[in-house]
């Protein structure tokens, strides 16, 4: 058995910008305040938070879409990726970011829901603030 969310949040800033941060180490970095790698290209390797978060970006639609093969040092070492799609919608506050997490390893749901919104959201919603 595997565990699924879909969350959300606006972000003030265009799609666009929020898509290009999401690839982008330097930007992406900055934004959570951790260091990521991102090659940003189908198949194109990733890290974030100093290598706990790892996986391939397997579908791309500029602007609008990115699916990634995802997992974490937290993850038993028998389980397979979990994967995260990001869709971005212009909204009239900037960019409807919706995060859908599937096939996470059973009871792990949670953790990942609160980390999403503690590491990415909050940080994401305050860089683009500034910018």
């Amino acid at each position: 058995m595997t565990d699924n969310f879909k969350l959300s949040v606006t972000i003030s800033a265009k799609p666009k910008d929020v898509y290009s941060a999401w690839l982008d180490s330097k930007k992406h970095s900055a934004m959570t305040g951790s260091e990521a790698i991102v090659d940003p290209k189908i198949n194109g390797a990733f890290t974030a938070w100093d290598g706990y978060i790892e996986g391939r970006t397997i579908e791309m639609e500029p602007n609008n879409r990115i699916v990634q093969k995802w997992r974490t040092t937290g993850f038993p070492s028998d389980s397979p990726d979990s994967i995260v799609e990001i869709l971005f919608e212009g909204s009239k506050n900037g960019t409807k970011m919706i995060l859908i997490h599937t096939e996470i390893p059973e009871g792990q749901s949670e953790e990942y829901k609160k980390g999403w919104k503690d590491f990415y959201f909050d940080p994401m919603k305050a860089y683009f603030k500034s910018e």
